[in-house]
C-alpha cells in the first residue's frame, strides 16, 4: 500500500473498485490463443466496435501496443513522424529502433499537437541513402502538452496528407477516452482515416492492467505474430479483460470529473507565489507546475508533500506534473494544493 493518499503522479496508479474486482473473478475464461476466452473477445469486440475499426487485440500495455504496431507498419531503415515530446520519443526506451529499426524523426511542439503543413516538409523524397518516410504518430491527448486534445479537423487533414502521400497513421491513444469525454465527439470520430489506433485501460478507467491495440483485420493478423514472438498469448486473460469491460460500462463518462479536479488544482494554485500553472487551459487531468520561482527544487517540495501524504511527479528540478484520476475526491485536490502552497513557501 502506497504511503501517499493523494497520489497526483500519474493515472496509472488507480486501483480497481470492488465493482470491478467482483467482474474479474466471476468473468468466463478460456484460451486467448485459440481464441477461445469469451470475456477477452467480447471487449475487443466492443473497443474494435467503439474505435471503428474491423478487429482488435488486447495486450499488456500501451507500450506493446505501439511497438507492435510499429513493427507491423515499418520496415528497417524506415521514419516515423511524430512530436519531438511524443511518449515513444521519451518513455519507451527507444523501442522504435531497438525492434522495428526505425528511427523518429521529431516535430518540435510544446503542446504535442502538429498540423498537415509541418508534416509536409518532412517527408522525405525518395533517396537511396536516405531514410524512408513511412508513419505518422499522434498522441491523443498529448501528455507533454498537459493533456490538450488533438483537434478532430487537424485529424483528418494529417490523415489525408498521408494517404495523399501514401504513409500510414497511427493513434497512440493512451488517453483517447479523455479526449472523447472532453470533445463530447466518440471514438470513432477521432481514429477517422487512421490505420491503427489503441486505448490504454490502466490510466483514467482504472483497470490493473493492460490495453486494446485496433485496426483492419490483417494488421491484427500481423499483431498476433508479434504478440507471439514478443512473449505470447495470456490464456485465460478473460480475468483482465473483464475488467476492461467494466470500464467501459462505468468508468468513461466520470472521467469528467478528473478533468474538473484538474481545473480547480489549476485555479486554486495559480495565484501562488513562485508558481506558474500551465497550460492556461486545462482540457483533460493533465497540469504541470514550473516551480522555478520558489528558489526551491523539486525534490525538496516532495519530500515537504510527503509529511502530508502527497505526490507529484517531478519532471526536472523545477517542474512537476501532476495527473487529476478516479481515486482522486474534489476534496483531496484542495487538500493537495493547500499543501503544495505551503510547502512552496517553505
Amino acid at each position: 500500500m502506497s504511503q501517499f493518499h493523494t497520489d497526483l503522479v500519474s493515472d496509472t496508479v488507480t486501483r480497481p473498485s470492488p465493482g470491478m474486482l467482483q467482474a474479474m473473478t466471476s468473468a468466463p475464461t478460456g484460451d486467448e490463443q485459440r481464441g477461445e476466452d469469451p470475456t477477452t473477445r467480447a471487449l475487443c469486440d466492443r473497443v474494435a466496435q467503439m474505435m471503428g475499426f474491423d478487429d482488435a487485440i488486447f495486450l499488456p500495455s500501451g507500450t506493446m501496443c505501439n511497438q507492435i504496431a510499429f513493427l507491423v507498419h515499418c520496415r528497417p531503415g524506415d521514419e516515423i513522424i511524430a512530436a519531438g515530446n511524443a511518449h515513444i520519443v521519451r518513455s519507451e526506451g527507444a523501442g522504435a529502433a531497438a525492434l522495428a529499426g526505425t528511427q523518429i524523426h521529431p516535430v518540435p511542439t510544446p503542446t504535442g499537437i502538429f498540423t498537415a503543413d509541418d508534416v509536409a516538409s518532412l517527408i522525405r523524397a525518395p533517396r537511396d541513402r536516405a531514410p524512408v518516410t513511412r508513419l505518422i504518430c499522434i498522441e491523443q491527448t498529448t501528455n507533454s502538452g498537459g493533456g490538450a486534445v488533438w483537434p478532430i479537423g487537424t485529424l483528418s487533414t494529417l490523415t489525408q496528407l498521408a494517404r495523399t502521400k501514401g504513409l500510414v497513421t497511427h493513434m497512440d491513444g493512451a488517453r483517447l477516452l479523455n479526449a472523447v469525454v472532453a470533445s463530447t465527439k466518440p471514438a470513432s470520430a477521432h481514429c477517422a482515416g487512421f490505420d491503427s489506433a489503441w486505448i490504454d485501460l490502466s490510466k483514467g478507467l482504472g483497470c490493473p492492467v493492460g490495453a486494446v491495440l485496433a485496426g483492419s483485420s490483417d494488421f491484427i493478423r500481423q499483431a498476433w505474430v508479434w504478440k507471439h514472438r514478443l512473449g505470447g498469448a495470456m490464456r485465460q486473460s478473460g480475468v483482465l479483460a473483464a475488467a476492461g469491460l467494466y470500464a467501459l460500462d462505468h468508468n468513461v463518462d466520470r472521467l469528467a470529473d478528473d478533468h474538473e479536479n484538474a481545473r480547480l488544482l489549476a485555479e486554486l494554485l495559480s495565484d501562488t507565489l513562485g508558481i506558474e500553472v500551465f497550460p492556461q487551459g486545462i482540457e483533460t487531468n493533465i497540469l504541470f507546475l514550473d516551480i522555478s520561482g520558489t528558489g526551491r527544487t523539486t525534490e525538496t517540495i516532495n519530500a515537504a508533500l510527503s509529511a502530508s501524504g502527497v505526490r507529484l511527479n517531478a519532471e526536472s528540478p523545477t517542474r512537476f506534473r501532476a495527473v487529476t484520476h478516479m481515486d482522486i475526491s474534489r476534496q483531496q485536490v484542495r487538500d493537495a494544493a493547500k499543501a503544495i502552497k505551503d510547502a512552496c513557501a517553505g
